[in-house]
């Protein structure tokens, strides 16, 4: 996400820091290098002209030059007009009433359909009764998908067979949704290949005949510069609210989301980060400035862990792993709540590591493959060597790593790193219980674990 423009973001302003003063000349430099990462970043030249003009405006002169440290200056500048280009401020869903209806809008091809299915399940999570509505009438597989969808992760779905009109099925749906007590509709429309006036005038009626709360915007990241017109049409035609980004994690770019709030004044309220069905987050801009300059992300990592990981198991093995008592088994399960945060990269740029791409790429890859030999390694075990490691010996190590296709001494390291850890696990839970007795208290989120 954003790969591209934050590396090079990053570099910017890493060579900023190594500079012993800030002048008006290595600032423009600065300046220049900027517009630069923004064009390559697929940033539309009039978005970059007014970045740039904004930071020029506050960087040139006494601010920056004579400040205390004007490296920094020039940081916390480029983070906050950053942020205000992404949209400044969180922009939540406004469901006042009940029930609410959401109409999903997009091109064919968007991720519209998947989008629905996966905002569902995030208000469900959050304790609404949502009603997949399916109004792509003119593709049977657009239904079939969604109700697909709605089943894997027990949806409510409405649909009404060979029925071409969607304002009767709106109003079906609504009517049923009354019956249901279903709280928020997401209404999945019909998209098409190119922007034509029979689909805007189809999605024009929908919008006059029944009351929606958020017409929200589909745009698949991957497009580029071609998401601004397409988003300024729909806006023209139907005064969308919001945007939801799909496929923000295979964009390298990512220039598409400056662009987009810039050009219409719409904020993006929703991204899509995989193909995962939970992978859809609220959009922070602070949030994604801070990423996009390499400064991480804790405070969404930490909700992302508070959604997905079950609290009370990650409780159980924190004890285990503090008292020494944890197994390979526990270490699956340890693994298996790190998978639920995301992949390796992902979780990587959300910590302000202040390393480089390249350095973050290589630490992600190797975790992934050595994530990856250590669950071969253990699920080549018997149960019983799996809840107690202390059955290894030569024989059953020789016969895991003939049935894992590894070297031996792989194996061995997996396991020597395995029990340095336990040790390690112990002496910080020792250290923890002769605190806690004294008369000082642990220093707050002391001993807690991510997974």
């Amino acid at each position: 996400m954003f790969d591209s423009l934050s590396e090079k973001l990053q570099n910017i302003i890493n060579h900023a820091r190594g500079q012993a003063t800030l002048t008006d000349d290595n600032i423009q430099d600065a300046l220049r290098e900027i517009r630069r990462a923004l064009l390559e970043a697929d940033v539309s030249l009039g978005v970059v002209k007014s970045f740039i003009s904004s930071i020029k405006d506050k960087v040139i002169g006494e601010e920056v030059v004579k400040s205390t440290n004007p490296s920094q200056t020039l940081i916390k500048i480029v983070n906050d007009e950053l942020t205000l280009l992404l949209g400044e401020k969180n922009s939540p869903l406004k469901l006042d009433t009940n029930p609410s209806i959401i109409m999903m809008l997009g091109l064919q091809g968007s991720g519209k359909t998947t989008a629905s299915a996966k905002l569902a399940l995030k208000l469900k999570k959050e304790g609404k009764k949502p009603l997949l509505v399916a109004l792509d009438v003119y593709r049977p597989a657009a239904i079939l998908q969604l109700q697909t969808l709605a089943k894997d992760n027990s949806l409510d779905f409405y649909s009404q067979e060979n029925e071409k009109n969607i304002v009767k099925i709106a109003q079906g749906a609504l009517s049923y949704a009354k019956e249901n007590n279903n709280t928020v509709l997401i209404f999945d429309t019909a998209g098409r290949l190119e922007i034509d006036t029979e689909m805007m005038a189809e999605l024009m009626l929908l919008d006059n005949a029944i009351k929606i709360n958020e017409k929200l915007l589909v745009i698949d990241s991957m497009i580029g510069q071609a998401s601004v017109e397409i988003a300024m049409n729909f806006n023209e035609q139907l005064n969308y609210d919001g945007v939801i980004l799909t496929k923000l994690d295979g964009d390298a770019k990512g220039g598409c989301a400056l662009s987009v709030v810039y050009s219409t004044k719409k904020p993006i309220k929703l991204v899509s980060l995989g193909e995962d069905i939970n992978s859809l987050e609220d959009f922070h801009p602070d949030r994604m400035a801070n990423r996009i300059l390499g400064m991480g992300d804790i405070v969404s990592l930490v909700e992302r862990a508070q959604k997905n990981i079950d609290q009370k198991e990650a409780k159980a093995l924190e004890e285990k792993m503090l008292k020494a008592e944890f197994s390979f088994e526990d270490f699956l399960k340890i693994q298996k709540q790190i998978k639920m945060l995301g992949s390796f990269g992902g979780i990587l740029s959300m910590l302000p590591l202040g390393i480089s791409k390249d350095d973050t790429d290589k630490i992600s890859h190797e975790g992934e493959k050595q994530f990856k030999k250590f669950e071969v390694f253990i699920q080549s075990m018997t149960p019983a060597e799996r809840k107690n490691p202390d059955l290894l010996n030569a024989s059953r190590k020789r016969r895991i790593a003939r049935g894992a296709g590894m070297d031996i001494n792989e194996l061995n390291a997996f396991v020597s790193q395995f029990e340095t850890m336990k040790k390690m696990m112990k002496g910080l839970g020792t250290f923890k219980n002769q605190f806690k007795k004294g008369k000082n208290k642990m220093p707050q989120g002391f001993g807690k674990f991510p997974f």
